[in-house]
């Protein structure tokens, strides 16, 4: 397993909009040090879409140099185009990484044969473990139970990013012998009830630690603690609720002081009532101090 609590790191971004590779260093180092066991690079959280390739495959080796000796590092290679998500995934094999995320293909809508044609595709380029992500609140299309169990006999897709609140459906993951991890963060402990391994998380560049304890409490049989860490998470769920991620977990990160600088079009800046509300949340949750009048 490549850990119970991974973080989807976000990119920093220097002031004229290029990568800041020195910032995602110290911020990968810290995640790491704050009960994360792997992260996911490039991700949707990390602004992928906005990436060039080159810059891709930059951040992957920056967090190999940075973490990988003491954590997971997970490329996300996935795009909509098949061709270009396999030349990629050959890439990042190359650099080493740990593991290979792909998400659904998106826009164009594929049927599910063509979803598990995909995935073969870019297995076969490595032997690297492959998480499927499945995310229908962004790409439109649910990767169905049947498909799930094709996808369960590709030799080297080994889990399943769980982005979707069906518990059927997650349950049916696990019954296939996938490890299932949650893809949503208010998904984490329901998921853990079902048998899943815990969560590629967004909250958890604020809230690592807690997680951690909580997925371990859990699997330690102490459930009421593990409950009551989740109950205390509240206002990390909150905060994503603010607006489209990643603009309030940036904003999030940005206030504590990480200097991860701003966003790529199409993400903007929070307003200042979003940015009020990142701030509020925060303070609720007693890991930001308020502002004296």
């Amino acid at each position: 397993m490549l850990g119970e609590v991974l973080t989807a790191i976000i990119t920093p971004f220097h002031q004229d909009g290029t990568v800041d590779v020195d910032s995602f260093r110290r911020l990968a180092a810290h995640l790491v040090d704050n009960g994360s066991d792997g992260l996911v690079v490039a991700g949707t959280t990390g602004e992928a879409p906005t990436l060039t390739d080159e810059e891709k495959l930059e951040l992957f080796a920056a967090a190999l140099d940075a973490v990988g000796d003491r954590a997971s590092v997970v490329a996300n290679t996935g795009t909509y185009d098949t061709a270009h998500s396999v030349d990629l995934t050959a890439e990042a094999h190359d650099l080493g990484v740990d593991a290979i995320l792909a998400v659904t293909p998106y826009y164009n809508r594929p049927p599910q044969r063509a979803i598990v044609r995909h995935f073969q595709e870019i297995a076969v380029v490595t032997d690297k473990p492959v998480i499927a992500y499945n995310i229908p609140s962004r790409v439109i299309v649910n990767i169905e139970p049947e498909t799930i169990t094709e996808l369960a006999e590709i030799e080297n897709l080994t889990a399943v990013k769980q982005a979707h609140d069906d518990l059927d459906q997650a349950r049916h993951i696990v019954d296939t012998g996938l490890t299932l991890y949650a893809g949503d963060d208010n998904l984490v402990y329901p998921f853990l009830e079902l048998g899943g391994a815990g969560g590629i998380c967004v909250h958890t560049h604020v809230w690592g630690p807690q997680t951690k304890e909580m997925v371990t409490s859990y699997k330690s049989g102490d459930i009421a603690r593990a409950k009551a860490l989740n109950d205390e998470m509240a206002p990390a769920l909150e905060l994503l609720k603010i607006q489209t991620n990643p603009i309030p977990i940036k904003a999030a990160v940005n206030l504590l002081g990480h200097e991860v600088g701003g966003y790529r079009l199409p993400m903007v800046e929070p307003t200042d009532q979003e940015l009020a509300q990142v701030r509020a949340c925060l303070e609720k949750a007693g890991v930001l101090q308020p502002v004296q009048a």
